[in-house]
Protein backbone atom coordinates (compact mmCIF):
# COMPACT_ATOMS: atom_id res chain seq x y z
CA UNK A 1 0.00 0.00 0.00
CA UNK A 2 2.81 2.89 0.44
CA UNK A 3 4.31 3.93 -2.46
CA UNK A 4 8.27 5.49 -2.42
CA UNK A 5 9.77 8.51 -4.30
CA UNK A 6 9.31 9.14 -8.67
CA UNK A 7 7.10 6.01 -9.29
CA UNK A 8 4.20 4.91 -11.82
CA UNK A 9 3.27 1.67 -13.26
CA UNK A 10 3.84 1.63 -17.34
CA UNK A 11 0.21 1.82 -19.01
CA UNK A 12 0.15 -1.45 -20.80
CA UNK A 13 1.47 -3.12 -17.58
CA UNK A 14 -1.81 -1.92 -16.20
CA UNK A 15 -3.96 -5.26 -16.54
CA UNK A 16 -1.22 -7.64 -15.05
CA UNK A 17 -1.09 -4.86 -12.04
CA UNK A 18 -4.79 -5.44 -11.46
CA UNK A 19 -3.88 -9.46 -11.90
CA UNK A 20 -1.68 -9.84 -9.64
CA UNK A 21 -1.91 -6.82 -7.21
CA UNK A 22 -5.23 -7.51 -6.69
CA UNK A 23 -6.30 -5.89 -2.99
CA UNK A 24 -6.67 -9.42 -1.03
CA UNK A 25 -6.66 -7.34 2.34
CA UNK A 26 -8.31 -8.21 5.88
CA UNK A 27 -8.63 -6.60 9.19
CA UNK A 28 -6.84 -9.16 11.49
CA UNK A 29 -8.70 -10.39 14.64
CA UNK A 30 -6.96 -10.27 18.29
CA UNK A 31 -7.11 -14.17 18.08
CA UNK A 32 -4.77 -14.08 15.19
CA UNK A 33 -2.82 -10.60 15.42
CA UNK A 34 1.02 -10.90 14.45
CA UNK A 35 2.61 -9.59 17.04
CA UNK A 36 5.66 -8.62 14.72
CA UNK A 37 4.65 -6.13 12.01
CA UNK A 38 7.47 -4.10 11.31
CA UNK A 39 9.60 -7.32 11.30
CA UNK A 40 6.71 -8.88 8.10
CA UNK A 41 7.03 -5.16 6.67
CA UNK A 42 11.03 -4.94 7.19
CA UNK A 43 11.06 -8.42 5.11
CA UNK A 44 8.54 -7.37 2.40
CA UNK A 45 10.85 -3.77 2.15
CA UNK A 46 14.45 -5.69 2.14
CA UNK A 47 13.20 -8.47 -0.71
CA UNK A 48 12.22 -5.07 -3.51
CA UNK A 49 15.01 -2.73 -2.95
CA UNK A 50 17.00 -3.80 -5.67
CA UNK A 51 14.11 -4.48 -8.17
CA UNK A 52 13.10 -0.47 -7.14
CA UNK A 53 17.02 0.89 -7.49
CA UNK A 54 16.90 -1.22 -10.73
CA UNK A 55 13.81 0.42 -11.85
CA UNK A 56 13.83 3.17 -14.43
CA UNK A 57 10.97 4.31 -12.64
CA UNK A 58 13.46 5.62 -9.63
CA UNK A 59 15.43 6.92 -12.30
CA UNK A 60 18.83 6.70 -10.69
CA UNK A 61 20.74 6.67 -14.05
CA UNK A 62 19.41 10.19 -14.41
CA UNK A 63 20.88 11.08 -11.09
CA UNK A 64 24.42 9.98 -11.86
CA UNK A 65 24.36 11.74 -15.29
CA UNK A 66 22.50 14.80 -14.55
CA UNK A 67 23.85 16.82 -11.48
CA UNK A 68 20.69 18.91 -11.84
CA UNK A 69 18.50 16.11 -11.72
CA UNK A 70 15.56 15.77 -8.93
CA UNK A 71 12.72 13.40 -8.57
CA UNK A 72 9.49 13.91 -10.33
CA UNK A 73 7.86 13.99 -6.11
CA UNK A 74 10.25 16.66 -5.17
CA UNK A 75 9.82 18.67 -8.70
CA UNK A 76 5.80 18.86 -7.79
CA UNK A 77 6.61 19.75 -4.09
CA UNK A 78 8.45 22.74 -5.28
CA UNK A 79 5.64 25.53 -6.05
CA UNK A 80 4.57 24.59 -2.43
CA UNK A 81 7.98 23.86 -0.79
CA UNK A 82 9.45 26.77 -2.04
CA UNK A 83 13.29 27.83 -1.18
CA UNK A 84 15.00 25.46 1.01
CA UNK A 85 18.66 26.38 0.81
CA UNK A 86 20.84 26.06 3.41
CA UNK A 87 18.16 24.58 5.87
CA UNK A 88 19.23 21.18 7.76
CA UNK A 89 16.90 18.96 6.98
CA UNK A 90 15.81 15.26 7.91
CA UNK A 91 13.19 12.95 5.36
CA UNK A 92 11.98 10.57 7.74
CA UNK A 93 11.06 7.34 5.93
CA UNK A 94 13.40 7.83 3.16
CA UNK A 95 13.69 4.60 1.59
CA UNK A 96 16.49 4.62 -0.98
CA UNK A 97 17.07 7.99 -0.77
CA UNK A 98 16.26 9.53 -4.61
CA UNK A 99 14.15 12.59 -2.45
CA UNK A 100 16.49 13.12 -0.01
CA UNK A 101 19.31 13.62 -2.86
CA UNK A 102 16.78 15.95 -4.49
CA UNK A 103 16.20 17.90 -1.44
CA UNK A 104 20.14 18.12 -1.55
CA UNK A 105 20.72 19.05 -4.82
CA UNK A 106 18.04 22.11 -3.79
CA UNK A 107 20.74 23.08 -1.25
CA UNK A 108 19.63 21.76 1.81
CA UNK A 109 21.84 20.06 3.99
CA UNK A 110 20.24 16.53 4.12
CA UNK A 111 20.20 13.53 6.69
CA UNK A 112 17.70 10.46 5.53
CA UNK A 113 16.07 8.33 8.29
CA UNK A 114 15.18 4.67 7.11
CA UNK A 115 14.22 1.36 8.91
CA UNK A 116 15.71 -0.29 5.76
CA UNK A 117 19.30 -1.62 5.88
CA UNK A 118 18.90 -2.84 2.28
CA UNK A 119 17.45 0.84 1.20
CA UNK A 120 20.31 2.34 2.99
CA UNK A 121 22.79 0.76 1.24
CA UNK A 122 21.81 1.86 -1.66
CA UNK A 123 20.92 5.29 -0.93
CA UNK A 124 24.65 5.63 0.28
CA UNK A 125 26.14 4.32 -3.09
CA UNK A 126 24.44 6.74 -5.16
CA UNK A 127 24.80 9.61 -2.97
CA UNK A 128 28.85 8.63 -3.20
CA UNK A 129 28.45 8.52 -6.97
CA UNK A 130 27.24 11.78 -7.11
CA UNK A 131 29.47 13.42 -4.82
CA UNK A 132 26.22 14.47 -2.52
CA UNK A 133 27.03 14.70 1.80
CA UNK A 134 24.23 12.82 2.75
CA UNK A 135 24.16 11.28 6.09
CA UNK A 136 21.96 8.00 5.95
CA UNK A 137 20.69 6.71 9.33
CA UNK A 138 19.41 3.65 9.89
CA UNK A 139 16.41 3.28 12.44
CA UNK A 140 12.48 3.03 12.96
CA UNK A 141 10.96 6.37 12.83
CA UNK A 142 9.62 6.77 15.82
CA UNK A 143 13.08 6.13 17.17
CA UNK A 144 14.34 9.03 15.31
CA UNK A 145 15.05 11.25 17.90
CA UNK A 146 16.47 8.70 20.41
CA UNK A 147 19.34 8.48 17.84
CA UNK A 148 19.48 12.05 16.20
CA UNK A 149 18.56 14.29 19.13
CA UNK A 150 16.26 17.14 19.81
CA UNK A 151 15.64 20.43 17.54
CA UNK A 152 18.53 19.32 15.13
CA UNK A 153 16.31 20.03 12.35
CA UNK A 154 14.59 23.62 10.46
CA UNK A 155 12.75 20.74 8.12
CA UNK A 156 11.30 17.98 8.24
CA UNK A 157 10.24 16.42 5.00
CA UNK A 158 8.31 12.93 4.61
CA UNK A 159 7.46 11.76 1.07
CA UNK A 160 3.95 10.23 0.05
CA UNK A 161 3.53 6.50 1.38
CA UNK A 162 5.15 7.23 4.65
CA UNK A 163 2.74 7.31 7.76
CA UNK A 164 0.84 4.32 6.73
CA UNK A 165 3.84 1.71 7.77
CA UNK A 166 3.02 3.33 11.46
CA UNK A 167 0.22 2.51 13.74
CA UNK A 168 0.11 5.79 16.14
CA UNK A 169 -0.11 9.07 14.19
CA UNK A 170 0.34 10.25 17.63
CA UNK A 171 3.70 8.64 18.36
CA UNK A 172 4.76 10.34 14.71
CA UNK A 173 3.89 13.65 15.83
CA UNK A 174 5.61 13.71 18.73
CA UNK A 175 8.77 12.46 16.79
CA UNK A 176 8.35 15.48 13.94
CA UNK A 177 8.33 17.91 16.85
CA UNK A 178 10.75 17.05 18.73
CA UNK A 179 13.05 16.77 15.74
CA UNK A 180 12.29 20.57 14.87
CA UNK A 181 14.00 23.21 15.81
CA UNK A 182 11.94 26.17 17.67
CA UNK A 183 10.72 27.84 14.34
CA UNK A 184 11.66 24.71 11.73
CA UNK A 185 8.69 23.63 9.58
CA UNK A 186 7.18 20.17 8.60
CA UNK A 187 6.97 19.90 4.80
CA UNK A 188 4.66 16.28 3.99
CA UNK A 189 3.00 15.12 1.12
CA UNK A 190 0.93 11.91 1.23
CA UNK A 191 -1.51 9.89 -0.11
CA UNK A 192 -4.93 10.99 0.97
CA UNK A 193 -6.26 8.62 3.65
CA UNK A 194 -9.90 8.76 1.38
CA UNK A 195 -7.56 7.10 -1.54
CA UNK A 196 -6.44 4.55 1.03
CA UNK A 197 -10.21 3.77 2.38
CA UNK A 198 -10.96 2.76 -1.14
CA UNK A 199 -11.23 -0.39 -2.32
CA UNK A 200 -8.07 -1.16 -5.43
CA UNK A 201 -7.83 -3.56 -8.79
CA UNK A 202 -12.03 -3.12 -9.06
CA UNK A 203 -13.09 -4.24 -12.96
CA UNK A 204 -15.51 -2.11 -13.06
CA UNK A 205 -13.71 1.22 -12.24
CA UNK A 206 -16.40 1.54 -9.34
CA UNK A 207 -14.98 3.74 -6.13
CA UNK A 208 -16.09 1.60 -3.21
CA UNK A 209 -15.30 2.74 0.21
CA UNK A 210 -13.79 -0.96 1.71
CA UNK A 211 -10.94 -0.14 4.55
CA UNK A 212 -11.08 2.51 7.14
CA UNK A 213 -10.73 5.87 7.35
CA UNK A 214 -10.35 6.61 10.11
CA UNK A 215 -6.96 5.37 12.09
CA UNK A 216 -7.10 1.49 13.75
CA UNK A 217 -5.46 -0.54 16.44
CA UNK A 218 -5.30 -3.61 14.18
CA UNK A 219 -2.90 -3.81 11.05
CA UNK A 220 -4.84 -4.29 7.93
CA UNK A 221 -2.83 -6.99 5.51
CA UNK A 222 -2.20 -7.30 2.67
CA UNK A 223 -0.58 -10.04 0.59
CA UNK A 224 0.73 -8.66 -3.03
CA UNK A 225 2.91 -10.71 -5.21
CA UNK A 226 4.47 -7.30 -6.91
CA UNK A 227 5.70 -4.16 -6.37
CA UNK A 228 4.45 -0.45 -7.44
CA UNK A 229 7.84 -0.06 -9.99
CA UNK A 230 8.13 -1.26 -12.94
CA UNK A 231 9.89 -4.74 -12.81
CA UNK A 232 10.03 -8.46 -13.49
CA UNK A 233 11.13 -9.92 -10.22
CA UNK A 234 8.89 -12.82 -8.65
CA UNK A 235 9.15 -11.91 -4.99
CA UNK A 236 8.75 -14.69 -2.31
CA UNK A 237 7.27 -11.98 0.52
CA UNK A 238 3.88 -11.03 -0.16
CA UNK A 239 2.62 -9.76 3.53
CA UNK A 240 2.74 -6.22 4.50
CA UNK A 241 0.63 -4.64 7.41
CA UNK A 242 -0.68 -1.10 7.23
CA UNK A 243 -2.64 2.03 8.83
CA UNK A 244 -4.36 4.23 7.80
CA UNK A 245 -4.65 8.12 9.93
CA UNK A 246 -7.94 10.56 9.64
CA UNK A 247 -6.75 14.14 8.19
CA UNK A 248 -8.28 15.20 11.52
CA UNK A 249 -6.35 13.04 13.79
CA UNK A 250 -3.36 14.53 12.15
CA UNK A 251 -4.06 17.65 12.23
CA UNK A 252 -4.76 17.69 15.95
CA UNK A 253 -1.78 15.25 16.89
CA UNK A 254 0.25 18.52 15.58
CA UNK A 255 -1.09 21.03 16.69
CA UNK A 256 -1.45 19.05 20.26
CA UNK A 257 2.27 19.32 20.52
CA UNK A 258 2.34 23.36 19.58
CA UNK A 259 2.69 22.95 15.96
CA UNK A 260 0.86 25.59 13.93
CA UNK A 261 -0.40 24.69 10.46
CA UNK A 262 0.72 26.89 7.80
CA UNK A 263 -0.35 25.22 4.70
CA UNK A 264 -2.71 22.32 3.64
CA UNK A 265 -3.58 21.75 -0.13
CA UNK A 266 -5.73 18.97 -1.69
CA UNK A 267 -4.26 17.18 -4.88
CA UNK A 268 -6.53 15.13 -7.36
CA UNK A 269 -3.25 13.20 -8.76
CA UNK A 270 -0.78 10.62 -6.73
CA UNK A 271 2.70 9.56 -8.57
CA UNK A 272 1.31 5.41 -8.70
CA UNK A 273 -0.94 4.06 -10.31
CA UNK A 274 -3.36 3.46 -7.28
CA UNK A 275 -6.25 2.49 -8.37
CA UNK A 276 -5.64 0.19 -12.08
CA UNK A 277 -7.43 0.31 -14.65
CA UNK A 278 -8.86 3.46 -13.72
CA UNK A 279 -6.23 6.31 -13.72
CA UNK A 280 -4.54 7.49 -16.26
CA UNK A 281 -0.78 9.03 -15.97
CA UNK A 282 -0.45 12.95 -16.61
CA UNK A 283 2.60 14.46 -18.16
CA UNK A 284 4.06 15.63 -14.71
CA UNK A 285 4.32 11.35 -14.18
CA UNK A 286 1.13 11.92 -11.87
CA UNK A 287 -1.89 9.52 -12.35
CA UNK A 288 -5.43 10.69 -11.43
CA UNK A 289 -8.90 9.33 -12.07
CA UNK A 290 -9.91 8.96 -15.77
CA UNK A 291 -13.30 9.78 -14.97
CA UNK A 292 -14.41 12.57 -13.07
CA UNK A 293 -10.95 13.20 -11.17
CA UNK A 294 -12.62 15.84 -9.07
CA UNK A 295 -14.84 12.97 -7.18
CA UNK A 296 -11.34 12.03 -5.47
CA UNK A 297 -8.53 13.59 -3.14
CA UNK A 298 -5.41 11.35 -3.72
CA UNK A 299 -3.00 13.22 -1.72
CA UNK A 300 -2.66 16.30 -0.07
CA UNK A 301 -0.11 18.17 1.35
CA UNK A 302 0.50 19.85 5.02
CA UNK A 303 2.69 22.02 6.37
CA UNK A 304 3.02 23.36 9.81
CA UNK A 305 5.77 25.41 11.95
CA UNK A 306 6.76 24.79 15.79
CA UNK A 307 6.84 27.86 17.05
CA UNK A 308 9.47 29.67 19.05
Amino acid sequence: MRVAPATHRRDERRECARERCSDHSQSVPESARVPDSKAINLANWEERVPAHAASPDYALALFREDPTFISDVVRFDLPLLGDVRGLCGLHLQCHIGTDTLSLARLGANMAGLDFSPAALEQARKLAAEVDAEIEFVQADAYDAVNVLGRERCDLVYTGIGAICWLPEIERWANVVTQLLAPGGRLFMREGHPMLWSIEDGRADGKLLVEHPYFEHAEPYVYNEGCTYVETDVAFTTHETHTWNHALGEIFTALMRRGMRVTGFAEHDSVPWDALPGTMERLDTGEFRLKDRPARLACSYTLQAVKDA
